[in-house]
């Protein structure tokens, strides 16, 4: 059913308006009643919610006045708050760091142009991006998986690029996403079921998977029933929207390329990485690529590849390449793959499956291989904007020839919880096993009061959840849940590298400096985080520039929660004033004599052309 204007929905625009005055509880509770869906319809799960809707009583413990007036008389409340203009039509996808015309003005070589480059600061824009003209709530997931509205993303390219391969259809007003791929034209399920009976993907044990090259992420959307969270990326190319495909779908993915600069990601991160006709040279360079994957392999970890040049001998026609090359191709691999000393457990067909080694003990030889070239241990995480070397990265001291590298983990779910080695081990300064345990139980507590002023979180209306400053992971694992995930982001400036951590419970993450634009589309989160990031940033970079990306990855009519210090929060609330947000400053749940705050807001909906919020 296609969205038409009409006077109710403004009215109930303005009605919710009211809420937000009167209290968070009810604003989020009427809030789902309005907001739109895949059909142009209510969002069913929140119309649902607001059959129990009288209940609007707000827990003792807060108080959405934040009896700090002393900080707030501080600030000079006559000054008209800077009102931030819609940038104009064309930048409704625009991803800073990933501009096409600022790309060709780079390399070529080695997918230079693809990586990022980001605007400097005369060239950044101090606008609001516009949501494209009839833009709608995505479906709720596992709908989402599926079927995206055409209006959120509307690039018809991939469907005849990739007609005959089955990886998306149009049909009427929305895109539907069959589960096909190029290597998989029966289905990911069908696939994954493949790599399953090589592959521990049911026992737990595999948790986290990094998939390159990702296409529209069928693959990472598949694996998710299985309880397993892949990273997808690919780059911004000349197939429209994948990655932006992939979001609107409700699966975790970046923009991204393996290019000169190393994965934004820490060393034994990943229990499981995947190509699937991928097309990344993987013996060129010296294996610079396998060696890259390698040290983000978890010991003991899975490489899988699937297409050219596996089983060349009978694809070589189908694939249209000189029998020679791919031979020489699949020969370089092998090769690379001996020296990183990884096992092949498996090859049928068109895929194969490496095993990377627990521990150094199984490939003490190649300390003496002339080829092997090793990195400096220390250097294993410190990846931002640092050139990708053709060295192979060390395995963590063992003290037999059992024991897994870097520590055992648990089988997933009890791996969320359970104290992550690199814990264990003290290798993280300043975290011991019971700051850990300490900070677990604070972000329980934390998201229990979230849930109290946000009644919409776990309900499914919110699905990509970004986490701006994740420390230890405790908001992501207090919110697993089969409805949603987290992208949990290191910045890079932050005191204590934990990524590490939080990958081993069982999350995914990414490093990032937030005085730049985040690799992702615009409107590919529903829910924003941020604990502590403006008292971080606050003496690094312009406040105002990164309240302006939130605003560009924030869906509208999504929700971000900040928690810092009220100072801090006073200056943030000023700022989006101006920028079609709604906000309220909460008292900490222990009480309003805590000088951290809370303070929500939620981003108004309006589109190209809309001078005000309004239904377009």
């Amino acid at each position: 059913m296609a969205l038409k204007p009409n006077s109710t929905d403004t009215r109930t625009r303005s009605s919710i308006q009211i809420f937000v005055v009167v209290g968070l509880c009810c604003f989020f509770y009427i809030l789902g009643a309005w907001q739109r869906s895949g059909f142009g319809k209510g969002d069913s799960i929140a119309l649902e919610m607001t059959k129990h809707s009288a209940d609007c009583s707000i827990v003792p413990t807060l108080n959405f006045e934040t009896h700090h007036a002393g900080e707030v008389g501080n600030v000079d409340e006559s000054e008209k708050p800077k009102s931030f203009e819609p940038c104009h039509p064309r930048y409704v996808d625009y991803t800073p760091c990933q501009d096409q015309s600022r790309a060709m003005t780079f390399p070529r070589d080695n997918m230079i142009y693809r990586e990022r480059h980001c605007p400097r600061e005369e060239e950044k824009l101090h606008c609001l991006v516009p949501a494209p003209n009839g833009y709608v709530t995505p479906f709720p997931w596992p709908k989402s998986r599926d079927y995206v509205p055409y209006a959120n993303a509307p690039y018809k390219a991939l469907t005849i690029e990739k007609a005959i391969q089955n990886w998306i259809q149009y049909e009427g007003n929305v895109f539907r996403f069959p589960g096909g791929g190029t290597q998989f034209p029966q289905g990911a399920d069908k696939y994954i079921d493949q790599l399953a009976k090589v592959i521990p993907i049911t026992n737990g044990m595999v948790r986290t998977a990094l998939d390159t090259g990702c296409g529209v992420a069928s693959w990472g959307a598949y694996l998710w029933s299985r309880n397993v969270i892949a990273m997808s990326f690919a780059p911004r190319d000349s197939h429209e929207a994948q990655v932006q495909f992939a979001l609107e779908r409700g699966v975790p993915a970046v923009i991204g390329v393996l290019g000169t600069i190393k994965m934004p990601y820490p060393s034994r991160a990943f229990d499981m990485a995947h190509c699937s006709r991928c097309l990344i040279p993987w013996g060129a360079n010296d294996g610079m690529y396998m060696k890259e994957v390698d040290r983000v392999l978890r010991p003991g970890g899975y490489w899988v590849l699937s297409g050219p040049p596996i089983n060349w001998r009978n694809n070589y026609r189908a694939w249209q390449r000189p029998k020679k090359e791919l031979e020489e191709e699949q020969k370089k691999i092998e090769e690379v793959a001996k020296l990183l000393c990884w096992e092949k457990k498996h090859e049928k067909g068109e895929i194969a499956v490496w095993q990377k080694r627990v521990n150094d003990e199984a490939c003490s030889g190649r300390q003496h291989n002339s080829q092997a070239n090793f990195c400096k241990a220390e250097e294993a995480n410190d990846v931002w904007y640092k050139k990708m070397d053709a060295c192979l990265t060390p395995y963590p001291d063992v003290s037999n020839p059992e024991e897994v590298a870097g520590g055992k983990l648990k089988p997933f779910p009890e791996r969320l919880y359970a104290v992550p080695p690199r814990v264990a081990s003290g290798s993280v300064p300043g975290v011991s096993v019971e700051t850990y345990q300490g900070d677990n139980e604070k972000w329980k507590k934390h998201v229990g009061a979230y849930k109290k002023i946000n009644r919409l979180i776990d309900s499914g209306r919110y699905r990509n959840i970004l986490d701006m400053n994740a420390g230890l992971g405790g908001f992501a694992a207090a919110l697993d849940s089969p409805k949603l995930w987290v992208m949990n982001v290191m910045p890079t400036i932050a005191e204590k590298d934990t990524l590490g951590v939080i990958f081993e419970r069982g999350l995914i993450g990414i490093y990032h400096d937030w005085c730049e634009a985040f690799s992702t589309y615009p409107r590919t989160y529903d829910l924003i985080h941020a604990h502590g990031l403006f008292s971080l940033y606050k003496d690094k970079c312009n406040l105002e520039d990164i309240l302006l990306e939130m605003d560009r990855i924030l869906r509208p009519e999504g929700a971000v929660i900040f928690r810092d210090e009220v100072d801090v929060l006073i200056k943030v609330k000023k700022i989006t004033a101006g920028m079609r947000w709604d906000t309220k400053m909460v008292d900490h749940e222990d009480g309003p004599l805590v000088p951290e705050k809370i303070l929500v807001a939620v981003k108004r909906y309006w589109v190209v052309g809309a001078n005000s919020t309004s239904v377009q």
